[in-house]
């Protein structure tokens, strides 16, 4: 004996050939004596009924079918949406033929017309987002794109790969049947691209690493997609070639004296060659220049032999002020005796300051015509 719940229902098989529909809170035996049964037993709540099992029911059991069982069937142009108390759980695809069985929610379909428009209404739109706030999934919703643009973003929907219109920030969704639909999100504020670790030979045939930022902007959307699929490789690519171009022409030398260079050539670059593609760079900055190790200590050796080249020059001005100084002095003296006296006394006083004691002999005078009055021995 097989028994069935009220929210059971089963089908017989005889000789693998469909017989009838068990209904629900029904008992049910079975006596295989001269035939093959099969029973199937399925739960209300799995509504939806196997095609080959649907195909069986509606050849052999038409009345039961309708007693039993919803058909709900699609145009070859047109989508489903099925409904369960008036909750969106299925999307069906077109020319889609399916029976669900009858059980207690209220089930009814709604068809949409694809050739009116590839976008769904504001409601669709709802009503997709309702079972995701409940936590319960849409079979099918695969088959709808929704786009959820961000503020301060834009969305660029194309169509069959071809770059149909600008979205603002919001939520739309759009069917995917019978075309091929996309949602690029493009952020419309400032931003930066880093350029890191391009090794590229000067012109002296030094390898320099350069890291290179700069920062960027769209100024038309649409331009920069219906001329470049991929507008930031466009520009990566751009910042490439204009640094090469810096980097390449110029002499390690040129690049140390003036850093500035690089920047600039790289802005004119950009200005002439990105200039009706939709984007701008605002400002650009090289942020390392790394030399090689040898180089390093070359250029460490030359800049240690330059400045003390500096410190020697410097040395040898100083030297030579001192001697014109002194000479100018001793010119003065020559022809003042008073000036040769001062002289005197400051080197006496000189004196007088590293010693701690001093006798004088024969007074103070004595001392100082003793200093000026020493001959050498003959």
């Amino acid at each position: 004996m097989h028994y069935f719940t009220d929210e059971q229902i089963g089908t017989l098989f005889v000789d693998n050939q469909f017989v009838q529909i068990i209904p629900p809170k029904s008992v049910f035996g079975m006596c295989e004596f001269k035939h093959k049964l099969i029973l199937g037993k399925f739960k209300l709540q799995d509504s939806r009924i196997n095609d080959v099992l649907a195909a069986s029911i509606e050849q052999n059991a038409p009345a039961q079918m309708a007693q039993f069982c919803v058909q709900m069937q699609v145009g070859a142009n047109q989508a489903g949406l099925r409904f369960e108390d008036d909750l969106l759980v299925e999307i069906l695809p077109p020319g889609t033929k399916r029976l669900y069985w009858q059980n207690n929610c209220k089930q009814h379909m709604q068809t949409i017309e694809l050739s009116d428009g590839y976008q769904l209404s504001e409601q669709m739109v709802q009503q997709l987002l309702q079972p995701k706030l409940r936590q319960k999934e849409v079979q099918g919703d695969s088959s709808v794109l929704i786009a959820q643009v961000p503020a301060y973003h834009l969305g660029v929907l194309k169509v069959n790969g071809k770059v149909e219109k600008l979205l603002d920030a919001g939520i739309t969704a759009y069917w995917r049947f019978n075309r091929e639909i996309s949602v690029d999100i493009v952020d419309t504020r400032l931003q930066t691209i880093e350029i890191s670790g391009q090794e590229i030979l000067t012109r002296d045939k030094v390898n320099l690493r350069i890291n290179l930022v700069a920062n960027w902007c769209y100024t038309d959307v649409l331009t920069a997609y219906a001329k470049v699929a991929q507008p930031t490789d466009l520009l990566y690519r751009q910042l490439q070639f204009a640094l090469r171009e810096a980097i390449g022409t110029r002499t390690l030398d040129e690049l140390l004296e003036n850093k500035t260079v690089i920047d600039e050539v790289i802005n004119a670059h950009m200005q002439t060659n990105m200039a009706g593609y939709g984007i701008e760079t605002v400002s650009v900055g090289v942020k390392d220049i790394i030399l090689p190790g040898d180089m390093k200590i070359i250029l460490s050796q030359v800049v240690e032999a330059e400045k003390a080249a500096q410190a020697n020059v410097i040395r040898r001005r100083e030297e030579t002020s001192a001697t014109r100084s002194l000479l100018n002095t001793a010119r003065v003296m020559e022809n003042n005796p008073v000036a040769l006296r001062l002289k005197e006394m400051e080197t006496l006083e000189r004196i007088a300051e590293r010693i701690n004691k001093i006798s004088v002999v024969g007074g103070l005078d004595q001392i100082l015509h003793g200093l000026i009055n020493i001959q050498p021995k003959i």
